[in-house]
């Protein structure tokens, strides 16, 4: 009798061994995230994986995300004196100090005009709406409206000729020298190709998408109706992005926030699932739970795809190793043994532990295989 309880004590230590269990979820998110790698997708943890299936709102940025990031300067409009020359010099000196996109077409521009462009002595960027320095002693501000009623500049006087331009899609920022309005300039940013066949995609998801920039209303709307998108916020700052985060977390939504610049930051750390473009600023990458490295958003797609079939396969992995555990500790204590005289040898149950886990690492590899992607 202490003969056979000693070896039915080791085969059901052995078959107890909790190792399929413990691989059931690493396993998955391994190969998941090596998955994701090869699509250009990358996750930071496992639980953007997890939370990426539950999202029901995408909050996106345009300039970067939608648009190809690479904006190139339309046109100048001067005022008061001011020449449409003498518009891009002075915004192109200002922006010397500027990472933004827009700011970097419109310093390309003036180079290209052989403009001779001065050193800022003062510079600040007021983030989501503009910048403002001193170049040659003169205070300068370069912006949206929202800048402009900051500095109290009434821009009504270029109203007309704004509008014009950003029904076309175009960037409008205004010029303002030594508080007065000095001019206007245009910048366009084409959508991005693959931008229409990923809200397409999304949409087929049921997943809500909403636009949120520090551009004007009738630019947002201009690139909104060209895309299909509906709800759209213009001119917003920073804060505004972050609280829009905040006011839909709170009806309940599951909320995904897709950026690339700096002001997209404090958005991106909130959203349930943070999505930055990898084509944008580190700020904004380390800020997110989820990286596109080409900025193409069908990657959210394949992003969710995948997330949806990692999840399930976890969910198969952690049956397996339950109902594995389940049939044989009963069986290597010696259940049949009454009616059978039957008992599990230990190497048996050495073979059986082993082939547990090869099993769940077998079925979480079938990941490299899945279909994730949406034609």
């Amino acid at each position: 009798s202490w003969v056979y309880a000693l070896i039915n004590a080791v085969a059901v230590l052995i078959i107890a061994c909790p190792c399929a269990l413990g691989l059931a979820t690493p396993m998955s998110i391994m190969v998941a995230t090596g998955r994701g790698a090869t699509h250009g997708v990358l996750f930071r943890d496992a639980a953007a994986i997890e939370n990426l299936r539950k999202v029901d709102t995408l909050i996106v940025d345009k300039t970067g995300t939608l648009t190809e990031g690479r904006p190139s300067f339309e046109r100048a409009v001067g005022h008061g004196g001011f020449s449409e020359d003498e518009v891009l010099r002075l915004a192109a000196s200002l922006d010397q100090g500027s990472e933004h996109p827009l700011a970097h077409a419109i310093v390309a521009a003036a180079k290209e005009e052989g403009l001779a462009l001065d050193k800022p002595e003062q510079f600040d960027s007021e983030s989501g709406i503009g910048v403002r320095g001193v170049v040659n002693g003169k205070g300068l501000a370069l912006g949206n409206t929202a800048l402009m009623q900051q500095v109290g500049v009434d821009v009504s006087p270029l109203a007309a000729e704004a509008d014009a331009l950003r029904a076309q899609g175009a960037s409008v920022m205004h010029l303002a020298v030594d508080q007065a309005l000095a001019g206007l300039l245009a910048v366009s940013d084409p959508v991005k190709a693959t931008t229409a066949d990923a809200l397409k995609s999304l949409s087929r998801a049921n997943i809500r998408v909403i636009m949120a920039t520090g551009d004007g209303l009738t630019t947002a709307r201009a690139v909104g109706q060209r895309l299909g998108i509906d709800e759209i916020h213009g001119e917003v700052k920073p804060a505004d992005k972050l609280q829009l985060v905040e006011q839909l977390q709170a009806q309940g939504r599951v909320v995904a926030m897709a950026g690339d610049g700096i002001n997209d930051a404090p958005a991106l750390a909130r959203a349930d699932v943070g999505i930055a473009m990898g084509t944008g600023t580190d700020v904004a990458m380390n800020s997110a739970q989820l990286t596109l490295v080409k900025g193409d958003l069908r990657g959210i797609a394949t992003a969710r795809a995948l997330s949806v079939a990692t999840v399930a396969n976890m969910k198969q992995n952690l049956a397996f190793a339950f109902l594995y555990n389940a049939l044989g500790i009963p069986l290597a204590a010696g259940l049949l043994y009454p009616f059978t005289g039957w008992l599990l040898s230990p190497m048996i149950a050495a073979l059986a532990m082993s082939l547990s886990s090869a099993s769940v690492i077998g079925n979480a590899l079938r990941l490299r295989g899945a279909a994730i992607r949406e034609e």
